[in-house]
């Protein structure tokens, strides 16, 4: 089986992406998918659970609200009850004293009791309604509160569900808009993981170096063209006994092929080529990178471009890029005869690996 390094690229901007907007529940990008197809279907599911929540907030009010007013009522009642046991009590008491004793001494204390046991009277019959309120007062906010709603959802059942849904539709919206904002990177995904396994089927003698990514200090002259490279990304390395493939990945549409506004897959790699064709001959040439010599000369570690196409393959052909359908790639790629040993593809890989894990080269 094929040695693998990294995850692709694409697959990595999605994760980043979504754990940037706090989205963590999606394991795969079939899970992602599935859900821009379902969301009409799930926004639906929200609205028909919070109908049902609703519907079942109405019937527990409608046998919360009459208990709870039988227990206002009754409370009431007790309290009363309470309040006339006590004025009893106090009159009784007001009867009990002697203002006629033929002792001045109790007569003055009577006098006195009788002024204390009316203003406690006095107090009971006026200040009763706080005493009920402040009782009372915490059941008859509750009720309030359970009566308002209850004529709420009974009169006005839609408004209702829709408050009641607001909070989670809109957060399955913001998840939709997230999602949809990396739509091309998630397919760019799709098409990179078939690449990914279909260069697995390869022996252990192939390595492959997922989102090679490297930018350049300073940027690297192309006089063919007249440019600077400032940084270069491929989607795949593959090192082979037969040399380097450099692999682009492209899961597009025939409309998205059609676009003028897409950049071109096949400049990009060959600015890749140029890149890394400079790059290998630069740490051979210093050293930094060992392979096996040949007494005629340096040696030549072929490197070709190919184009991977998952969905619509032009018929249109490129100087020094192959265009290839998925199910073309492993028989191209080991048509090639062996031009370096496999100490060397270990070498070429590893050194690679670290320039692409440096991201920067000076």
């Amino acid at each position: 089986m094929c040695k693998v390094y990294n995850t692709v690229g694409s697959l990595t901007v999605v994760k980043s992406h979504l754990l940037a907007h706090d989205i963590d529940e999606f394991k795969s990008i079939k899970e992602l998918i599935d859900f821009q197809k379902n969301y009409p279907a799930l926004q639906q599911q929200i609205i028909a659970n919070h109908r049902q929540v609703i519907q079942n907030e109405t019937t527990n009010l409608t046998l919360e609200t009459p208990q709870l007013k039988k227990l206002i009522d009754e409370k009431r009642a007790e309290l009363e009850q309470q309040k006339s046991i006590e004025v009893r009590k106090l009159e009784a008491k007001l009867n009990s004293l002697d203002l006629n004793h033929s002792n001045i001494f109790h007569r003055f204390i009577n006098h006195l009791k009788r002024a204390g046991v009316i203003r406690k009277l006095f107090s009971v019959s006026h200040n009763f309604e706080n005493i009920i309120a402040s009782s009372l007062n915490p059941l008859i906010t509750d009720f309030n509160i359970k009566d308002v709603r209850y004529n709420f959802i009974t009169t006005r059942f839609d408004d209702a569900v829709s408050e009641s849904s607001e909070r989670s539709l809109s957060e399955l919206a913001r998840k939709k808009n997230v999602i949809d904002q990396i739509n091309n990177y998630i397919y760019g995904a799709i098409g990179e993981q078939k690449i990914v396994k279909e260069l697995e089927k390869l022996s252990n003698e192939y390595v492959l170096i997922n989102d090679f990514t490297l930018e350049f200090h300073p940027a690297i002259y192309r006089k063919q063209n007249n440019d600077y490279i400032k940084s270069i990304q491929i989607d795949h390395i593959l090192v082979s006994t037969s040399g380097i493939f450099l692999i682009e990945t492209k899961n597009w549409s025939q409309k998205s092929m059609e676009s003028i506004d897409l950049h071109s897959p096949v400049d990009q790699i060959k600015r890749t080529n140029y890149a890394l064709y400079r790059l290998l001959n630069e740490r051979i040439s210093s050293s930094k990178l060992r392979i096996n010599t040949h007494h005629w000369g340096d040696r030549k570690i072929p490197i070709r471009n190919l184009i991977v196409l998952i969905k619509h393959k032009p018929t249109q052909e490129f100087q020094h890029v192959k265009l290839l359908a998925l199910e073309e790639l492993l028989n191209y790629i080991t048509y090639f005869q062996p031009s370096i040993s496999n100490n060397d593809v270990q070498t070429i890989a590893s050194e690679l690996e670290s320039i692409n894990k440096a991201l920067t080269y000076i």
